[in-house]
């Protein structure tokens, strides 16, 4: 020492130099050997901390979180290795080590529910691979509590949070890929009523869950059992109840939460059983009343027409109940609930109303007995036809566009044709005419001849709408309607004797009157063959069918004639010029073959 210097006090206090960091632990102990993993360092010593390695190798980043706590991110590395914290005050001793896993890193390939509500609390289920030894699961930056339930699911309890943020596992292989959790302010979901309240302890009762806050709803439970269900709308389930036994609460689990449980009561009733429906259809717009019978139904709380409750019901027996079908369409199963649970269904099916386009024919006899084809849509099913407000003998649906029907008897006129289904009614209006038969008085001439040819004069009623004129089996050559009470007809040829003649129109076939076919005439033998010019002589003329004679003509000059009988006529011969001229005789049957008679004069002196 320089004697000019002063040595120190005794008593002046040294400076203390600083204590190195110190790591107790770190979190995760392991992760892969890619690096990347997330690790919180504890200890102490830990501010102004200017490098955190793993082994020899500096982590890829950290940050000094407060003076006890770095989060560093692992560089790659393999083995097992010391972590060691360095500050300015020298670098950490404790043996404590971070292990690379040779396993690879979980996978992360679903949520359910992906969203939720902002104040947490609900139960997601993470889907994928590699969970097994989880030792992390974040919302963010938020680690939540959680159940590994297996390799490929976790339970996880969402922590509060906002926005959309990523859910991310990890395991000692490193940390998965991140997905999609959005934190919503949908309000929780509210549970209200049951309807039924009860079911049988097998499970399968449909159960309406009535309430607020249904859409997006991703669980109903019985209980800590899961059931299937349909959102109908936002305060409305349908859901099946499982199995179970005694009471149990039910809730409903939407992105805004988990509602309030309401009880369910499992019985130990029979299951009600039916066995049919009737009227098995009904109008689409509902209100058809029908009789459901079976067995078990006497504490029915329910009847449902598909999805749809009945409008209203009315239990007669343990047997028998009556429904009032609300409205819907297709086909659906009537089920009934009672606390034994939910029946078999029976098929019900909602028709469409019936239409009516045409009617063939349209007209027909006031006698009815016709058949007429209806043609229109919806007709499958149809219980009456009906015309005018009397019903059809018979009807026949031969598809759902065209029946057959008999026509039953009725006054004339036109009247409305109806169809009548469990869909409704359908009205063709004042599309049938019942028409009058027609009525004959008289035909003029009464006879003709064998040939036909003749045009002949029918008189009588109701004749206008005339489709035939009959001779007997053969109709007429041709006839004219010239009004409602005559017609014209060409005869056709025939057989002598007499046949009924009849007109026919829509209204039927008329009374019958009498037209006979008469033979010609046939005159074989005549005398004498020769008389006076002066005439006043008688003729002799013998033959057949000359009962129903209407003219003797000697030349072209009709004669004076008697019939005696069938085959004799005699008559008078008129004055006329020498010479000869032929002798015919006419009737309804045509003209005799001529026979000649010769006038000669008086000799002269």
């Amino acid at each position: 020492m320089h004697p000019s210097e002063n040595p120190p006090s005794a008593s002046a206090p040294r400076p203390l130099a600083a204590a190195p960091p110190t790591v107790t632990s770190v979190s995760p102990t392991s992760g892969s050997t890619a690096g990347g993993t997330s690790v919180t360092v504890t200890g102490t010593g830990f501010t102004g901390a200017t490098a955190v390695r793993f082994g020899a190798t500096q982590a890829t980043s950290f940050t000094a979180d407060s003076d006890t706590q770095i989060t560093a991110v692992t560089p790659p590395g393999t083995g097992t290795v010391q972590v060691t914290v360095t500050t300015s005050a020298g670098t950490s001793n404790q043996f404590v080590t971070y292990g690379y896993a040779t396993t690879s890193a979980p996978v992360l390939s679903a949520l359910s529910p992906s969203a939720g509500p902002a104040a947490g609390g609900t139960v997601v289920t993470l889907s994928g691979a590699g969970f097994t030894g989880a030792t992390a699961v974040r919302f963010g930056a938020v680690q939540a509590s959680f159940t590994v339930v297996s390799s490929t699911q976790i339970a996880a309890t969402a922590p509060a949070g906002s926005g959309t943020v990523q859910v991310t596992v990890t395991t000692a292989g490193g940390t998965s890929n991140g997905l999609a959790y959005t934190y919503t302010s949908a309000s929780v979901p509210v549970l209200s009523s049951l309807s039924p309240s009860a079911g049988p302890a097998a499970g399968g009762t449909s159960v309406t869950l009535s309430g607020s806050g249904f859409t997006g709803a991703t669980a109903v439970q019985f209980g800590t059992a899961s059931a299937s269900f349909t959102v109908v709308s936002a305060t409305q389930i349908t859901a099946t109840a499982p199995a179970g036994s005694g009471t149990v609460q039910v809730t409903v689990t939407a992105p805004g939460g988990t509602s309030n449980g309401v009880a369910f009561t499992y019985t130990s009733a029979s299951v009600p059983v039916l066995s049919s429906v009737s009227p098995n259809a009904g109008s689409a717009a509902g209100g058809t009343t029908v009789t459901l019978t079976g067995t078990g139904l006497a504490a029915t709380s329910g009847v449902r027409f598909g999805a749809t409750p009945a409008t209203s019901f009315t239990v007669v027996s343990n047997t028998v109940l009556t429904a009032v079908a609300p409205p819907g369409n297709g086909t659906v199963q009537v089920t009934v609930t009672t606390p034994g649970g939910t029946s078999n269904g029976v098929s019900y099916t909602y028709s469409v109303t019936p239409t009516l386009t045409a009617v063939s024919p349209n007209q027909g006899p006031t006698s009815g007995g016709n058949t007429v084809t209806l043609t229109g849509t919806n007709l499958t099913g149809t219980t009456e036809v009906d015309f005018g407000a009397t019903p059809a003998t018979s009807f026949t649906v031969l598809s759902p566009t065209q029946i057959t029907a008999v026509a039953p008897a009725a006054v004339a006129g036109a009247v409305d044709i109806t169809v009548r289904t469990p869909g409704g009614t359908g009205t063709l209006q004042s599309s049938y005419f019942f028409v009058n038969a027609p009525v004959l008085t008289a035909v003029a001439p009464l006879s003709g001849p064998l040939a036909g040819g003749n045009t002949v004069t029918l008189l009588g009623a109701h004749l206008v709408e005339a489709t035939a004129v009959r001779f007997a089996n053969a109709a007429a050559t041709s006839f004219t309607v010239v009004s409602d009470s005559q017609i014209t007809a060409v005869v056709p040829p025939g057989v002598a004797g007499a046949v009924d003649l009849t007109v026919t129109t829509a209204g039927g076939t008329s009374n019958p009157v009498t037209y006979t076919y008469v033979a010609a005439p046939v005159v074989t033998t005549l005398a004498p063959t020769q008389g006076p010019t002066s005439g006043g002589n008688t003729l002799t003329l013998t033959g057949t069918h000359f009962s129903r004679a209407t003219t003797v003509l000697v030349g072209t000059v009709p004669v004076a004639f008697l019939i005696v009988s069938d085959s004799h006529i005699v008559a008078d011969a008129p004055a006329g010029a020498a010479g000869p001229v032929n002798v015919t005789v006419v009737g309804p049957g045509g003209t005799s073959a001529p026979q000649s008679y010769t006038r000669v004069s008086a000799p002269g002196i």
